[in-house]
């Protein structure tokens, strides 16, 4: 009989207790604030203040804490993700836009645009430890999955660079199509991929040759070229499918990642700027820059299915498990 009890109050806990949802982080570049959104009712929660012009966010190895690339005030912010108070900050270089986190959840490397610099911060000890001269105007920043390798794209000279991590040096440069902004590697380090904002297009390179293997333009009826800008992405980690964001279209290419076929387009706010996935990838999240605005997509219909208002020029988006 006691033993009946103690699975049913086990039972009963079992049901009451409630699941964690994810939460999704949003910075907003005009509005120098990040929103927090609860990814179970898709509702703002709060507002935070942090500094200047916030563009590229990412999460710490822990989860518990999001770096902010400020970069009119040329530092990184900590914002502590249990409390949303702020933790601190590190230093940057000038002008931080996007930057990209080791394997190991200790170096951050930014991409310094008015310096055309790669800097190399030392998170435990706060202190920059390296840089890296690159091309002019770096911005994305894209670490692969065993840390060997950072590649970092110069838009206003359109190369890819990769660098080689221990030696802190180039060890290739891979020219693109014009401006490139993004630079994402698939899961198991075999493929990078850039997207080319003015130039329209997206190119995937073998990790291991540094070869061209791709390159992916876009058409969509009714559509001017020219608003056709491809800059955020984000690659399943099955390496089955890929989301592109393509700015003044205000879509996000679906491309099978075997065929490297456009799919489908889907429609979402003005200025699709950047994406990400949550944890199990059900859900993919994209900032929407002049619409002020995420849409929320499923992803296994491959269907918009929200659209929630944030603040002023959303840029980043994180999502915490």
């Amino acid at each position: 009989m006691i033993a009946t009890k103690v699975l049913l109050v086990a039972a009963l806990t079992a049901v009451t207790v409630p699941a964690f949802a994810d939460t999704i982080l949003v910075s907003n570049e005009k509005d120098n604030s990040i929103t927090v959104l609860d990814g179970a009712t898709m509702t703002v929660t709060q507002t935070i203040k942090v500094g200047q012009r916030p563009r590229g966010i990412i999460l710490s190895k822990d989860k518990k804490q999001l770096y902010i690339c400020a970069s009119d005030d040329n530092l990184i912010q900590v914002l502590d993700l249990d409390t949303y108070k702020m933790a601190g900050s590190l230093p940057s270089g000038p002008d931080p836009e996007r930057f990209d986190l080791d394997p190991a959840g200790t170096k951050l490397y930014v991409a310094n645009e008015n310096d055309s610099l790669v800097s190399i911060v030392d998170i435990p000890s706060k202190q920059i430890s390296g840089e890296i001269a690159v091309g002019v105007e770096p911005e994305g920043m894209g670490i692969s999955p065993d840390g060997k390798f950072v590649v970092a794209t110069a838009e206003t000279t359109s190369m890819a660079h990769v660098i080689d991590i221990a030696k802190r040096e180039i060890v290739d440069n891979i020219v693109v199509p014009s401006r490139p902004r993004v630079a994402l590697w698939t899961a198991d380090g075999a493929q990078f991929w850039i997207s080319s904002e003015v130039g329209g297009a997206v190119t995937v390179v073998d990790a291991a040759s540094h070869k061209i293997i791709k390159q992916i333009s876009f058409t969509i009826p009714g559509v001017n070229k020219d608003a056709i800008q491809p800059v955020g992405m984000a690659l399943t980690h099955d390496r089955k499918l890929a989301f592109v964001a393509l700015g003044p279209a205000n879509r996000i290419a679906v491309i099978d990642m075997h065929s490297f076929e456009v799919v489908k387009f889907l429609l979402v706010g003005q200025r699709v700027w950047n994406l990400a996935f949550n944890a199990d990838e059900s859900k993919l999240y994209s900032t929407n820059g002049v619409s002020n605005d995420i849409s929320v997509i499923d992803v296994a219909s491959q269907k918009v299915i929200k659209s929630i208002p944030v603040g002023r020029a959303p840029w980043g988006v994180v999502v915490r498990p």
